[in-house]
């Protein structure tokens, strides 16, 4: 489950983003913003919920002595392959969504702006991850140890450092130098996996990690943008790394791993068929439907899809339809052999 729900956030953000990149810029004063604003705080937690699920995998006991050699060759095949093939779709996706001309220099030039800084604005999360991947055999060096104190010590530096110390500046004239918290970026969420199997919250406090988290995320988006505008920290609390968004993650991660992995369970075998293959395909997922995203929000197909009528409604559904969709599509590319080993 905790893949599907992923999976379903991020696209169910970028869907969010993408009909309503004004929630950037304008203070949240009518119900259309506060509809887009709520919807965007529930799906910050996609990216931290996949970092825990691969730090829970990779940090296991048992593979702590997986030689380094063996761990990168799986992992450069895992990623590699998928990061070439999507990297040469999106150069021509964005080629042809600006028109720019198919000329050597173009392409020559694209192809280096693309393998340093990605060909797509998701790309991101595949340089976050093959950056967790680099430290995986350091961290499972801290595992080996098998003492929770030191994950527990690791994990408190970390968000101290990052979700935390940050907020200094933003509300006093005062700030740490940048070198005393070194262990940053999303480090912390690929222990928290590891740390969380061991851990059995009471529901009551899942449900309160989430629910505060979110209102917290709501009201301080309001907070910022209305009495203290003049700081010009709109959107402080609306980051993978915020504080308020690290308890939301943890409360939703340790809810949805008290799911079994027979999950709806044998009573409802279409609904786990579609949940298996949806977790087995998150990746080609992921990589592949900004384009289907893009192609009805630019009405390549002849019609635009339209979220301004009833966007509380429409945001949701509009989410649903593009993962089913871009599902749909990855199946029929598996079953091409050449393309079932390079989409991912």
């Amino acid at each position: 489950m905790i893949r599907v729900t992923a999976i379903f956030l991020v696209i169910f953000l970028h869907v969010t983003n993408t009909f309503h990149n004004q929630i950037y810029e304008a203070v949240l004063n009518g119900t259309f913003s506060w509809t887009f604003t709520i919807y965007k705080s529930l799906a910050l937690p996609c990216v931290p919920l996949f970092v825990m699920l691969t730090g829970s995998l990779l940090l296991q006991t048992s593979k702590i002595n997986e030689p380094i050699k063996v761990f990168l060759k799986k992992r450069v095949k895992r990623i590699g392959l998928a990061f070439v093939f999507w990297t040469a779709v999106y150069l021509a996706w964005s080629f042809y969504i600006t028109q720019t001309p198919f000329t050597f220099v173009n392409i020559l030039e694209g192809t280096f702006y693309s393998l340093f800084s990605g060909s797509y604005y998701h790309f991101w999360y595949l340089y976050l991850i093959a950056g967790l991947y680099l430290i995986t055999p350091l961290l499972r060096a801290s595992v080996a140890f098998k003492d929770p104190k030191l994950i527990k010590y690791l994990i408190l530096v970390w968000f101290i450092g990052i979700s935390l110390v940050p907020l200094l500046p933003v509300f006093t004239n005062y700030s740490f130098p940048g070198g005393l918290f070194i262990m940053g970026g999303y480090t912390g969420y690929f222990l928290l996996g590891h740390y969380l199997q061991n851990v059995r919250l009471r529901r009551k406090y899942m449900y309160a990690f989430i629910v505060l988290g979110l209102i917290f995320t709501v009201a301080s988006t309001w907070v910022m943008s209305v009495p203290l505008e003049p700081l010009k920290e709109y959107y402080v609390f609306f980051d993978y790394l915020a504080v308020n968004v690290v308890v939301m993650s943890i409360g939703l991660y340790t809810f949805l791993s008290s799911f079994s992995a027979d999950w709806p369970g044998k009573n409802h075998p279409r609904a786990k068929k579609i949940v298996r293959v949806i977790s087995k395909n998150t990746l080609p997922i992921f990589l592949f439907h900004i384009i289907i995203l893009e192609t009805l929000h630019r009405g390549l197909l002849g019609f635009y899809l339209d979220l301004t009528i009833f966007p509380l409604l429409e945001v949701p559904l509009a989410s649903i339809f593009i993962l089913l969709v871009t599902l749909g599509l990855v199946l029929i590319m598996k079953r091409v052999p050449i393309l079932k080993k390079l989409i991912g």
